[in-house]
């Protein structure tokens, strides 16, 4: 089966990600699924992120050099689902949208 899922990283958490996290080409994130806190589909569960690259991956996207990818073994917390990434400026982080497929 393969899957369509989307990930959109808009400009603003572009930005942040290459000033706080100090990304360079060649650089991957990583969104996956950790215990604690909510998301909009999510209970008990939250989005969360790391530096690495990529193996297995199950959706990506590549914005000016930088792999922003979800891992197969985080189907589980993203089937169903395309990820839009964003900036919240209030909160000065990441800010993540589950937006149904």
């Amino acid at each position: 089966m393969k899957l369509t899922m989307k990930i959109e990283i808009t400009d603003s958490a572009k930005e942040w990600f290459e000033n706080e996290v100090g990304l360079e080409k060649g650089s991957g994130i990583r969104f996956l699924g950790k215990v604690y806190g909510s998301t909009e589909v999510h209970e008990g569960f939250s989005v969360g992120m790391e530096v690495t690259q990529p193996a297995e991956v199950l959706a990506k996207t590549i914005i000016d050099g930088i792999i922003y990818f979800i891992d197969k073994n985080d189907e589980w917390f993203f089937s169903g689902y395309d990820l839009q990434v964003n900036y919240d400026k209030e909160r000065e982080e990441p800010i993540y949208h589950f937006i149904e497929h």
